[in-house]
Protein backbone atom coordinates (compact mmCIF):
# COMPACT_ATOMS: atom_id res chain seq x y z
CA UNK A 1 0.00 0.00 0.00
CA UNK A 2 2.89 2.58 0.63
CA UNK A 3 4.36 1.63 -2.20
CA UNK A 4 1.13 2.71 -4.25
CA UNK A 5 1.06 5.56 -2.38
CA UNK A 6 4.05 6.80 -3.16
CA UNK A 7 3.95 5.97 -7.01
CA UNK A 8 0.55 7.32 -7.16
CA UNK A 9 2.61 11.07 -5.68
CA UNK A 10 5.68 10.81 -8.05
CA UNK A 11 2.97 10.65 -11.17
CA UNK A 12 1.18 13.25 -10.24
CA UNK A 13 3.02 16.29 -11.25
CA UNK A 14 3.14 14.30 -14.96
CA UNK A 15 -0.60 13.55 -14.74
CA UNK A 16 -0.99 16.74 -14.31
CA UNK A 17 1.02 18.02 -17.44
CA UNK A 18 -0.61 15.97 -19.25
CA UNK A 19 -4.19 16.73 -18.35
CA UNK A 20 -3.04 20.85 -19.06
CA UNK A 21 -1.77 19.43 -22.63
CA UNK A 22 -4.85 16.95 -23.47
CA UNK A 23 -7.15 19.90 -22.17
CA UNK A 24 -5.01 22.85 -24.07
CA UNK A 25 -5.45 20.54 -27.16
CA UNK A 26 -9.24 20.03 -26.52
CA UNK A 27 -10.09 23.70 -26.33
CA UNK A 28 -8.13 24.75 -28.54
CA UNK A 29 -9.42 22.19 -31.58
CA UNK A 30 -12.97 22.79 -30.47
CA UNK A 31 -13.79 25.80 -29.00
CA UNK A 32 -10.80 27.19 -30.52
CA UNK A 33 -12.27 26.56 -34.10
CA UNK A 34 -15.36 28.47 -33.46
CA UNK A 35 -13.23 31.39 -32.03
CA UNK A 36 -10.73 32.13 -34.89
CA UNK A 37 -13.28 31.55 -37.78
CA UNK A 38 -15.81 34.08 -35.79
CA UNK A 39 -12.98 36.35 -35.48
CA UNK A 40 -12.75 36.00 -39.52
CA UNK A 41 -16.28 36.33 -39.96
CA UNK A 42 -16.24 39.21 -38.07
CA UNK A 43 -13.61 40.72 -40.11
CA UNK A 44 -11.52 41.47 -37.23
CA UNK A 45 -8.29 39.30 -38.75
CA UNK A 46 -7.08 37.85 -41.26
CA UNK A 47 -6.96 33.69 -41.75
CA UNK A 48 -3.09 33.80 -40.51
CA UNK A 49 -3.92 30.23 -39.48
CA UNK A 50 -5.14 28.97 -42.75
CA UNK A 51 -8.53 26.75 -42.22
CA UNK A 52 -6.91 26.49 -38.57
CA UNK A 53 -7.79 22.48 -37.75
CA UNK A 54 -5.23 21.33 -40.03
CA UNK A 55 -2.12 23.67 -38.76
CA UNK A 56 -3.42 23.25 -34.81
CA UNK A 57 -3.33 19.45 -34.95
CA UNK A 58 0.23 19.49 -36.26
CA UNK A 59 0.90 21.82 -33.31
CA UNK A 60 -0.32 19.67 -30.71
CA UNK A 61 0.29 15.89 -32.77
CA UNK A 62 3.63 15.52 -31.17
CA UNK A 63 2.60 16.42 -27.16
CA UNK A 64 -0.49 14.08 -27.51
CA UNK A 65 1.84 11.12 -29.39
CA UNK A 66 3.93 11.94 -26.18
CA UNK A 67 1.00 11.62 -23.24
CA UNK A 68 -0.01 8.36 -25.66
CA UNK A 69 3.19 6.63 -25.55
CA UNK A 70 3.71 7.43 -22.09
CA UNK A 71 -0.27 6.19 -20.99
CA UNK A 72 0.27 3.11 -22.48
CA UNK A 73 3.77 2.39 -20.74
CA UNK A 74 2.41 2.94 -17.54
CA UNK A 75 -0.74 0.75 -18.73
CA UNK A 76 0.65 -2.07 -20.72
CA UNK A 77 -1.71 -4.66 -19.88
CA UNK A 78 -4.85 -2.98 -20.29
CA UNK A 79 -4.61 -2.03 -24.10
CA UNK A 80 -8.44 -3.30 -24.92
CA UNK A 81 -9.28 -4.90 -28.07
CA UNK A 82 -11.11 -2.04 -29.66
CA UNK A 83 -7.93 0.34 -29.39
CA UNK A 84 -5.66 -2.47 -31.08
CA UNK A 85 -8.63 -3.00 -33.68
CA UNK A 86 -8.82 0.90 -34.36
CA UNK A 87 -4.94 0.92 -34.52
CA UNK A 88 -5.17 -1.85 -37.17
CA UNK A 89 -8.18 0.23 -39.19
CA UNK A 90 -5.75 3.43 -39.25
CA UNK A 91 -2.54 1.49 -40.10
CA UNK A 92 -4.65 -0.24 -42.65
CA UNK A 93 -6.56 2.99 -44.10
CA UNK A 94 -2.86 4.45 -44.20
CA UNK A 95 -1.41 1.42 -46.49
CA UNK A 96 -4.58 2.05 -48.46
CA UNK A 97 -4.00 5.81 -48.93
CA UNK A 98 -0.10 5.65 -49.97
CA UNK A 99 -0.94 2.44 -52.13
CA UNK A 100 -3.16 4.61 -54.11
CA UNK A 101 -0.63 7.57 -54.10
CA UNK A 102 2.13 5.44 -55.27
CA UNK A 103 -0.91 4.59 -58.66
CA UNK A 104 -1.60 7.77 -59.03
CA UNK A 105 -4.42 8.79 -57.21
CA UNK A 106 -5.74 12.58 -56.87
CA UNK A 107 -3.47 14.08 -54.55
CA UNK A 108 -5.78 16.49 -53.14
CA UNK A 109 -8.10 13.51 -52.14
CA UNK A 110 -4.80 11.80 -50.75
CA UNK A 111 -3.48 15.12 -48.66
CA UNK A 112 -7.02 14.99 -47.31
CA UNK A 113 -7.06 11.61 -46.00
CA UNK A 114 -3.70 12.14 -44.47
CA UNK A 115 -4.56 15.17 -42.25
CA UNK A 116 -7.97 12.97 -41.65
CA UNK A 117 -5.77 10.39 -40.32
CA UNK A 118 -4.17 12.98 -37.86
CA UNK A 119 -7.28 14.51 -37.10
CA UNK A 120 -8.27 10.70 -36.23
CA UNK A 121 -5.68 9.79 -34.18
CA UNK A 122 -5.97 13.39 -31.98
CA UNK A 123 -9.36 12.85 -31.41
CA UNK A 124 -8.52 9.20 -30.07
CA UNK A 125 -5.17 10.51 -27.88
CA UNK A 126 -7.35 13.24 -26.01
CA UNK A 127 -10.84 11.41 -25.86
CA UNK A 128 -8.18 8.65 -24.05
CA UNK A 129 -6.51 10.33 -21.44
CA UNK A 130 -8.39 13.45 -20.25
CA UNK A 131 -10.04 13.59 -17.46
CA UNK A 132 -13.42 15.13 -18.52
CA UNK A 133 -15.27 15.04 -14.41
CA UNK A 134 -12.07 17.73 -13.46
CA UNK A 135 -13.05 20.42 -11.94
CA UNK A 136 -11.16 22.93 -14.35
CA UNK A 137 -12.14 20.64 -17.70
CA UNK A 138 -15.80 21.17 -16.97
CA UNK A 139 -15.42 25.13 -15.86
CA UNK A 140 -13.27 25.31 -19.04
CA UNK A 141 -15.62 23.73 -21.22
CA UNK A 142 -18.82 25.50 -19.63
CA UNK A 143 -17.14 28.73 -20.51
CA UNK A 144 -16.26 27.42 -23.94
CA UNK A 145 -19.86 26.42 -24.06
CA UNK A 146 -21.38 30.14 -23.23
CA UNK A 147 -19.24 31.82 -25.29
CA UNK A 148 -20.04 29.73 -28.34
CA UNK A 149 -23.73 30.07 -27.61
CA UNK A 150 -23.58 33.86 -27.14
CA UNK A 151 -21.59 34.29 -30.68
CA UNK A 152 -23.94 32.55 -32.14
CA UNK A 153 -27.18 34.34 -30.98
CA UNK A 154 -25.46 37.89 -30.96
CA UNK A 155 -24.34 37.40 -34.86
CA UNK A 156 -27.15 35.87 -36.09
CA UNK A 157 -29.77 37.55 -38.66
CA UNK A 158 -33.00 36.72 -38.93
CA UNK A 159 -32.69 33.25 -36.80
CA UNK A 160 -30.16 32.25 -38.62
CA UNK A 161 -26.22 32.30 -37.25
CA UNK A 162 -23.54 32.33 -40.83
CA UNK A 163 -20.84 34.69 -40.19
CA UNK A 164 -20.52 35.22 -44.08
CA UNK A 165 -23.81 36.52 -45.20
CA UNK A 166 -22.31 39.38 -42.83
CA UNK A 167 -19.98 40.08 -45.96
CA UNK A 168 -17.04 41.70 -43.70
CA UNK A 169 -15.11 38.40 -43.61
CA UNK A 170 -11.12 39.29 -44.98
CA UNK A 171 -10.67 36.15 -46.31
CA UNK A 172 -13.73 34.31 -47.13
CA UNK A 173 -12.56 31.46 -48.79
CA UNK A 174 -11.32 30.51 -45.21
CA UNK A 175 -14.35 30.72 -43.55
CA UNK A 176 -15.75 27.83 -42.00
CA UNK A 177 -19.10 26.52 -42.77
CA UNK A 178 -22.27 26.20 -40.44
CA UNK A 179 -21.10 22.26 -40.22
CA UNK A 180 -18.04 23.59 -38.89
CA UNK A 181 -19.06 25.34 -36.25
CA UNK A 182 -21.95 22.77 -35.17
CA UNK A 183 -19.08 20.07 -35.49
CA UNK A 184 -16.82 22.34 -32.38
CA UNK A 185 -20.85 22.70 -30.24
CA UNK A 186 -21.38 19.36 -30.31
CA UNK A 187 -17.86 17.81 -29.27
CA UNK A 188 -18.15 20.07 -26.66
CA UNK A 189 -21.31 19.67 -25.11
CA UNK A 190 -21.41 16.27 -24.95
CA UNK A 191 -18.36 15.57 -22.48
CA UNK A 192 -19.90 18.29 -20.20
CA UNK A 193 -23.38 16.82 -20.58
CA UNK A 194 -22.27 13.41 -19.55
CA UNK A 195 -20.43 14.45 -16.04
CA UNK A 196 -23.82 16.47 -14.92
CA UNK A 197 -25.72 15.10 -12.45
CA UNK A 198 -28.35 17.84 -12.00
CA UNK A 199 -31.04 17.60 -13.81
CA UNK A 200 -32.00 21.10 -13.67
CA UNK A 201 -28.56 22.25 -14.91
CA UNK A 202 -29.21 19.66 -17.85
CA UNK A 203 -32.07 21.15 -19.00
CA UNK A 204 -30.70 24.28 -19.22
CA UNK A 205 -27.44 23.35 -21.17
CA UNK A 206 -30.47 21.46 -23.29
CA UNK A 207 -32.47 24.35 -24.00
CA UNK A 208 -29.33 26.69 -24.93
CA UNK A 209 -27.78 23.86 -27.58
CA UNK A 210 -30.67 23.14 -29.00
CA UNK A 211 -30.94 27.11 -29.80
CA UNK A 212 -27.78 27.79 -30.26
CA UNK A 213 -27.82 24.18 -33.21
CA UNK A 214 -31.08 25.61 -34.33
CA UNK A 215 -29.83 29.29 -35.34
CA UNK A 216 -26.60 27.59 -36.45
CA UNK A 217 -28.74 25.70 -39.15
CA UNK A 218 -26.33 22.53 -39.39
CA UNK A 219 -29.06 20.05 -39.58
CA UNK A 220 -26.84 16.96 -38.93
CA UNK A 221 -25.60 17.85 -35.70
CA UNK A 222 -28.56 19.55 -34.80
CA UNK A 223 -30.73 15.78 -35.23
CA UNK A 224 -27.64 14.34 -33.68
CA UNK A 225 -28.26 16.46 -30.69
CA UNK A 226 -32.03 15.62 -30.35
CA UNK A 227 -30.70 12.11 -30.85
CA UNK A 228 -28.39 12.46 -28.32
CA UNK A 229 -30.64 13.82 -25.52
CA UNK A 230 -33.65 10.90 -24.55
CA UNK A 231 -30.43 8.63 -24.58
CA UNK A 232 -28.39 10.52 -21.81
CA UNK A 233 -31.52 11.35 -19.96
CA UNK A 234 -33.49 7.81 -19.90
CA UNK A 235 -30.23 6.60 -18.75
CA UNK A 236 -29.90 8.96 -15.82
CA UNK A 237 -33.29 8.86 -14.92
CA UNK A 238 -34.24 7.19 -11.80
CA UNK A 239 -38.36 6.65 -12.81
CA UNK A 240 -37.74 5.00 -16.48
CA UNK A 241 -41.25 4.97 -17.07
CA UNK A 242 -42.53 8.25 -16.33
CA UNK A 243 -39.69 9.22 -18.41
CA UNK A 244 -40.96 7.32 -21.58
CA UNK A 245 -44.56 9.02 -20.82
CA UNK A 246 -43.03 12.25 -20.32
CA UNK A 247 -41.29 11.86 -23.97
CA UNK A 248 -44.56 10.94 -25.55
CA UNK A 249 -46.32 13.57 -24.58
CA UNK A 250 -43.97 16.02 -25.52
CA UNK A 251 -43.88 14.50 -28.75
CA UNK A 252 -48.02 14.31 -29.20
CA UNK A 253 -47.15 18.28 -28.28
CA UNK A 254 -44.88 18.72 -30.44
CA UNK A 255 -46.58 17.33 -33.48
CA UNK A 256 -50.15 19.47 -32.18
CA UNK A 257 -48.04 22.70 -32.92
CA UNK A 258 -45.56 21.76 -35.90
CA UNK A 259 -47.48 22.98 -38.69
CA UNK A 260 -47.98 26.64 -36.97
CA UNK A 261 -43.59 26.63 -36.15
CA UNK A 262 -43.32 25.64 -39.53
CA UNK A 263 -45.58 28.47 -40.64
CA UNK A 264 -43.56 30.62 -38.48
CA UNK A 265 -40.09 30.15 -39.50
CA UNK A 266 -41.37 29.29 -43.53
CA UNK A 267 -37.15 29.24 -44.81
CA UNK A 268 -35.33 27.86 -41.81
CA UNK A 269 -32.96 24.67 -42.72
CA UNK A 270 -33.30 22.62 -39.78
CA UNK A 271 -37.49 22.16 -40.28
CA UNK A 272 -36.34 20.92 -43.51
CA UNK A 273 -35.95 17.75 -41.95
CA UNK A 274 -39.35 16.94 -41.89
CA UNK A 275 -39.18 17.40 -45.58
CA UNK A 276 -36.04 16.86 -47.36
CA UNK A 277 -37.42 16.90 -51.00
CA UNK A 278 -37.56 20.56 -51.43
CA UNK A 279 -33.95 20.47 -49.61
CA UNK A 280 -31.16 21.50 -52.21
CA UNK A 281 -28.42 20.03 -50.16
CA UNK A 282 -30.19 16.68 -49.70
CA UNK A 283 -31.08 16.30 -53.06
CA UNK A 284 -27.06 17.14 -54.03
CA UNK A 285 -26.58 14.15 -50.96
CA UNK A 286 -28.46 11.59 -52.53
CA UNK A 287 -27.18 12.14 -56.00
CA UNK A 288 -23.57 11.09 -54.71
CA UNK A 289 -24.84 8.86 -52.64
CA UNK A 290 -26.33 7.16 -55.44
CA UNK A 291 -22.57 7.39 -57.63
CA UNK A 292 -21.05 5.68 -54.41
CA UNK A 293 -23.19 2.67 -54.63
CA UNK A 294 -23.20 2.70 -58.71
CA UNK A 295 -19.12 2.85 -57.60
CA UNK A 296 -19.82 -0.13 -55.37
CA UNK A 297 -21.38 -2.30 -57.52
CA UNK A 298 -18.77 -1.58 -60.07
CA UNK A 299 -15.98 -2.53 -57.54
CA UNK A 300 -17.80 -4.46 -54.69
CA UNK A 301 -14.73 -6.05 -52.94
CA UNK A 302 -11.88 -3.19 -53.23
CA UNK A 303 -13.76 -0.69 -54.05
CA UNK A 304 -12.49 2.58 -56.49
CA UNK A 305 -10.13 5.21 -54.41
CA UNK A 306 -10.74 8.58 -55.07
CA UNK A 307 -13.53 7.60 -58.14
CA UNK A 308 -14.95 11.37 -57.24
CA UNK A 309 -13.91 15.25 -57.63
CA UNK A 310 -12.85 16.48 -54.21
CA UNK A 311 -15.73 17.09 -51.93
CA UNK A 312 -17.76 15.05 -54.27
CA UNK A 313 -17.65 12.11 -51.79
CA UNK A 314 -20.94 10.21 -50.31
CA UNK A 315 -21.69 12.16 -47.03
CA UNK A 316 -22.36 8.20 -45.35
CA UNK A 317 -20.86 5.62 -44.39
CA UNK A 318 -20.92 4.18 -47.81
CA UNK A 319 -17.94 6.69 -48.25
CA UNK A 320 -15.58 3.99 -46.78
CA UNK A 321 -16.77 1.09 -49.33
CA UNK A 322 -15.96 3.52 -52.19
CA UNK A 323 -12.46 4.41 -50.80
CA UNK A 324 -11.47 0.96 -48.39
CA UNK A 325 -13.36 -1.49 -50.49
CA UNK A 326 -15.61 -4.25 -48.50
CA UNK A 327 -12.89 -5.16 -45.88
CA UNK A 328 -12.37 -1.88 -44.93
CA UNK A 329 -16.43 -0.81 -44.47
CA UNK A 330 -17.26 -3.65 -42.24
CA UNK A 331 -14.13 -3.48 -40.14
CA UNK A 332 -15.08 0.35 -39.46
CA UNK A 333 -18.77 -0.66 -38.95
CA UNK A 334 -17.44 -3.37 -36.40
CA UNK A 335 -15.04 -1.58 -34.38
CA UNK A 336 -17.82 1.20 -34.00
CA UNK A 337 -20.75 -0.82 -33.08
CA UNK A 338 -19.54 -3.93 -31.27
CA UNK A 339 -17.82 -2.48 -28.44
CA UNK A 340 -21.01 -0.91 -27.37
CA UNK A 341 -23.19 -3.76 -27.17
CA UNK A 342 -21.98 -5.39 -24.17
CA UNK A 343 -21.13 -2.37 -22.64
CA UNK A 344 -24.97 -1.64 -23.58
CA UNK A 345 -26.31 -4.11 -21.44
CA UNK A 346 -24.03 -4.10 -18.48
CA UNK A 347 -23.93 -0.24 -17.94
CA UNK A 348 -27.49 1.26 -19.42
CA UNK A 349 -30.02 -0.06 -16.92
CA UNK A 350 -27.71 -0.53 -14.01
CA UNK A 351 -28.12 1.72 -10.38
CA UNK A 352 -24.61 2.83 -11.41
CA UNK A 353 -24.20 6.65 -13.04
CA UNK A 354 -20.94 6.32 -15.00
CA UNK A 355 -20.36 9.31 -16.54
CA UNK A 356 -17.51 7.94 -19.10
CA UNK A 357 -20.09 5.58 -19.76
CA UNK A 358 -22.85 7.58 -20.75
CA UNK A 359 -20.23 10.08 -23.00
CA UNK A 360 -18.85 6.90 -24.90
CA UNK A 361 -22.58 5.54 -25.32
CA UNK A 362 -23.55 9.21 -26.33
CA UNK A 363 -20.86 9.20 -29.04
CA UNK A 364 -21.40 5.64 -30.19
CA UNK A 365 -25.45 6.91 -31.24
CA UNK A 366 -24.22 9.95 -32.78
CA UNK A 367 -21.46 9.04 -34.57
CA UNK A 368 -23.72 6.00 -36.11
CA UNK A 369 -26.52 8.36 -36.26
CA UNK A 370 -23.96 10.74 -38.55
CA UNK A 371 -22.83 8.25 -41.08
CA UNK A 372 -25.60 6.59 -41.14
CA UNK A 373 -27.06 10.01 -42.68
CA UNK A 374 -24.44 13.04 -43.41
CA UNK A 375 -20.52 12.74 -42.30
CA UNK A 376 -17.90 11.23 -44.00
CA UNK A 377 -16.23 7.81 -43.04
CA UNK A 378 -13.13 9.97 -42.11
CA UNK A 379 -15.20 11.72 -39.07
CA UNK A 380 -13.44 12.69 -36.11
CA UNK A 381 -15.53 11.68 -34.15
CA UNK A 382 -15.03 7.90 -34.64
CA UNK A 383 -11.08 8.58 -32.75
CA UNK A 384 -13.47 10.31 -30.29
CA UNK A 385 -16.09 7.70 -29.89
CA UNK A 386 -12.88 4.88 -29.35
CA UNK A 387 -10.76 7.06 -26.90
CA UNK A 388 -14.08 7.71 -24.64
CA UNK A 389 -14.62 4.07 -25.09
CA UNK A 390 -10.91 3.13 -23.67
CA UNK A 391 -10.85 5.08 -20.91
CA UNK A 392 -14.10 3.52 -19.91
CA UNK A 393 -12.84 0.25 -20.24
CA UNK A 394 -9.98 1.19 -18.31
CA UNK A 395 -11.74 3.27 -15.34
CA UNK A 396 -14.72 0.90 -15.40
CA UNK A 397 -11.93 -1.86 -14.44
CA UNK A 398 -8.96 -0.02 -12.24
CA UNK A 399 -10.89 3.57 -11.28
CA UNK A 400 -14.01 4.45 -8.85
CA UNK A 401 -17.20 4.52 -10.24
CA UNK A 402 -17.76 8.46 -9.10
CA UNK A 403 -19.40 10.98 -11.53
CA UNK A 404 -18.75 14.48 -10.32
CA UNK A 405 -21.32 17.24 -10.53
CA UNK A 406 -21.49 20.80 -12.20
CA UNK A 407 -24.93 20.69 -9.47
CA UNK A 408 -26.03 18.78 -6.58
CA UNK A 409 -27.00 15.15 -7.12
CA UNK A 410 -30.12 13.70 -4.95
CA UNK A 411 -28.49 10.74 -3.14
CA UNK A 412 -29.48 7.29 -4.17
CA UNK A 413 -30.71 4.12 -2.05
CA UNK A 414 -27.22 2.63 -2.60
CA UNK A 415 -25.56 5.48 -1.05
CA UNK A 416 -28.23 5.88 2.18
CA UNK A 417 -27.37 2.06 2.74
CA UNK A 418 -23.41 3.15 2.27
CA UNK A 419 -23.36 6.03 4.51
CA UNK A 420 -25.52 4.70 7.31
CA UNK A 421 -23.18 0.96 7.06
CA UNK A 422 -19.96 3.80 7.34
CA UNK A 423 -21.66 5.51 10.31
CA UNK A 424 -22.15 2.20 12.15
Amino acid sequence: MKVERFEHVKRRPHYTREQLVASAAFLALFPGFFYYHTLLGTGTTGAFLGGYFSPVSLIFVLPLSAILFRYYKRKPNHVSSAEISYAFFLLYFLIIVVCNFIAGANRAIVANHLLCILFMINAFTIFTVIDFSSPGFRISALAALAGMSTIAFTYSVNGVFYLGALGIAKDVDSLATYQGFARSYLVTFLPVIAFTRSLLVRLILYCVAVATLFVNTARSEFAALLFAIPIIEFYFSRHKMLFLLFAMLTTVWLNLYMTQVMAALPDSRILELLDLSHSTSANKRHHLNVHAIQTVLAHPFLGDYASYAPGNYAHNIMSAWVDLGLFGFAYLVAIIIVPAVPIFFREYFSNRRNGNFILNFSLVCTTALLLLTSHYFTDMLIGATLGAYAQYQYRRKHGKHRTPDLGPSALRHTDIHKAVSQHG
